[in-house]
């Protein structure tokens, strides 16, 4: 009998794999189980862009990936918290694929089957955060994933406000921009702290923008500078704390898999994120080894 762990696509199968997040949209055409075109554009989440952008980037994707004859499209994306969020984004993408079947998930499960594993959590760490997990029995459970107003702990977002807060507790203390304050200003082509409060509620910026500025708190941390680290520490601490609750609520050891941006390439953060599982006494820990995008033919496996 055929299982989920062996099942593939049928080997002549045109499929298309899409990852979009908060700053791009990664397209991946896989034919006979091989990807053969491989783009990015802009995000084409509706939840982070007008539903205009949207349709823009993936008509701009599917240009460059091809469309027409496929059987399959598999779509992760943030924010897909409901079955309407799911089809608003669906609609998007089917005219470019007439007669696919087209799937959309929320984007922490791309990661999951990236990580090559069937079942334990996914954490994602990019621009915004989140947690989901499913166990053996198929039962599923969702931690964080609020957006910006709401959670977003220990992302980019979350960073990159962190940083501001911290520049701006130092000015009303009458303080010297520090490291890390100086290297902020610098990112956002600013001379003063007191700019950034403008600055952050201005509508020409969005928590992409701020979301890039943790690249401030990530190079002072490397070059040693006490505050950098203790945020880079606190987010892996966030994130681990968000995984731990769907550990508990599917009753699994894991394995808890981290992913995204943040999560796949900033050591320091990766290294809090393990010691507070081990809080918790979660051990099971990876860290993934390739893009989420590629875990869409494992999925694609494991559907109806």
């Amino acid at each position: 009998m055929e299982t989920a762990e062996n099942k593939t696509p049928r080997p002549d199968a045109t499929v298309i794999g899409l990852d979009i997040g908060g700053t791009k949209t990664r397209g991946v055409r896989f034919e006979d189980g091989k990807p053969v075109r491989d783009e990015s554009t802009g995000s084409s989440n509706v939840q982070n862009v007008s539903r205009e952008t949207a349709a823009r980037n993936l008509a701009e994707l599917f240009a460059m990936i091809g469309g027409g004859d496929v059987d399959r499209v598999l779509a992760g994306a943030g924010g897909i918290d409901t079955d309407a969020d799911a089809r608003a984004l669906a609609e998007l993408i089917e005219p470019h694929v007439p007669g696919a079947q087209v799937t959309v998930v929320h984007d922490s499960r791309l990661l999951l089957a990236a990580g090559r594993a069937s079942t334990g959590v996914a954490v994602i760490a990019g621009t915004g955060s989140a947690a989901w997990g499913k166990n053996a029995e198929g039962e599923e459970a969702r931690a964080g994933g609020w957006g910006f107003l709401l959670g977003d702990e220990g992302s980019g977002y979350w960073l990159g406000r962190e940083a501001v807060r911290h520049s701006l507790r130092r000015m009303n203390k009458g303080l010297e921009p520090d490291g890390l304050t100086a290297a902020l200003l610098e990112s956002c082509g600013v001379d003063d702290p007191n700019k950034l409060i403008a600055l952050f509620h201005s509508e020409d910026t969005d928590r992409r923008y701020w979301a890039q500025r943790a690249s401030a708190v990530i190079e002072t941390a490397r070059e040693g500078l006490e505050i950098s680290r203790q945020l880079l520490d606190q987010a892996g601490r966030d994130l681990a704390e968000l995984a731990a609750q769907a550990v508990r609520q599917l009753g699994l050891p894991g394995p808890v898999i981290l992913g995204g941006g943040l999560g796949m390439n900033v050591e320091p953060l990766q290294s809090a994120f393990r010691a507070g599982l081990a809080a918790h006494g979660i051990t099971d820990v990876r860290v993934l080894d390739q893009e989420p995008v590629f875990g869409v033919l494992r999925i694609v496996a494991e559907l109806p």
